[in-house]
């Protein structure tokens, strides 16, 4: 036993003699002075080329018969003529001090994209727009279903099965879902991915004729079409959804059957479980007063099965935003404190490399009282 604690011992004082030495570094290079350092500069080689000799290397590679050539290339056409300039590897300097070296193949240019952020905070003014495939009755057989829905109340104001993805079928669909909604200029806002029709110019120049803003997806990016996705996924998880339409008829009686489920019988999660139809059509308050006053009759009638008191009354949410800013309502809501890093008032939150700087000056400190 006492062996044991010896070794013990023994260890804790090395560990301890390790950090006092780590600590003695720290306070020995921090005493030191620091030295400017100049760069000294590297003498020219006796075999450079003389800036004459490089201007005549620059002006054969200039020469109409050299400019779309490759140094390599160069270099063995005058061998070839009796000629030797420098080496291949000496063009490329020479190209590349001029800045005249750069990359033969057309590289892609990826421009920053902004995030788009929308906002509904009633029907109509926000509609999400997407395609998705149905599967035919063989393989390799689809069919396209377009569909157009409000972001607000989730209620799909417009759908369409074609045989195929076309700008002009799209096109035909937008104007006759905005005539039958009634939409007027400056009004709405249609949001969609990148693909084809989307962007295509017949749809663009019927915004610019009915006054719609286009809003797109960023490339490469999952998440700036949810609600399009989400009900995309609630359609076809549906037990009446087929595994195959047998033609486009088909397809269609389908469609018009899980669409009018959708938006007359399916209570949404994200409107506090009312239909789309409620919401859009305006019977939101009334449905929600409805629910209100049956829950306080049976509050009244069984007080001890509410733990938590009596019924508060629902209320719809007011906005709905595709990618919402950093820094919303919900945020800055009552009692929740936002302090910065460097506010004076709470004496300022500093980073861990500050705090382990402090740590080390006190452990300095007090090794030297030890010594």
């Amino acid at each position: 036993m006492i062996a044991l604690e010896a070794v013990t011992v023994k260890g804790e004082t090395s560990a301890l003699c390790q950090s006092v030495g780590l600590v003695r570094a720290t306070l020995y290079r921090r005493r030191r002075p620091v030295q400017a350092s100049t760069p000294t500069p590297r003498p020219p080689s006796s075999r450079a080329l003389l800036p004459a000799e490089r201007q005549a290397v620059l002006d054969v590679l200039h020469r109409e018969r050299f400019v779309d050539q490759s140094p390599a290339e160069v270099h063995a056409t005058r061998l070839d003529e009796q000629t030797c300039l420098c080496s291949t590897r000496t063009m490329y300097r020479i190209l590349d001090a001029a800045h005249e070296v750069r990359e033969r193949r057309a590289q892609a240019r990826h421009p920053a994209y902004a995030k788009p952020e929308l906002v509904a905070t009633a029907s109509n003014q926000i509609w999400s727009w997407d395609i998705t495939k149905l599967r035919g009755a063989i393989p390799y057989l689809y069919y396209s279903l377009y569909v157009i829905l409000d972001l607000f109340s989730r209620y799909v104001v417009g759908w369409m099965v074609a045989g195929q993805e076309n700008a002009h079928l799209a096109q035909r669909l937008i104007e006759a879902t905005c005539l039958k909604q009634g939409i007027v200029p400056q009004q709405l806002t249609i949001h969609a991915d990148r693909g084809a029709p989307m962007r295509s110019k017949l749809v663009s120049l019927l915004f610019s004729d009915l006054g719609i803003e286009a809003s797109h997806s960023r490339p490469r990016v999952s998440n700036d079409n949810p609600f399009s996705e989400a009900q995309f996924r609630t359609f076809k998880y549906r037990p009446a959804f087929p595994d195959r339409v047998g033609s486009v008829e088909h397809a269609r009686s389908v469609s018009h059957d899980l669409f009018d489920w959708y938006n007359n019988a399916h209570h949404h999660s994200g409107l506090i479980y009312l239909t789309p139809a409620d919401v859009h059509h305006g019977r939101a308050d009334h449905v929600l007063a409805n629910r209100h006053q049956v829950r306080l009759a049976a509050h009244a009638a069984h007080p001890e099965r509410f733990v938590n008191g009596r019924p508060q009354g629902q209320t719809l949410p007011r906005e709905v935003w595709i990618n919402p800013p950093m820094k919303t309502t919900r945020q800055d809501a009552p009692q929740t404190t936002i302090v910065t890093p460097d506010d004076p008032a709470y004496g300022g939150i500093h980073g861990s490399h500050v705090m382990l700087e402090r740590q080390s000056t006190a452990l300095i400190r007090t090794v030297e009282s030890l010594q």
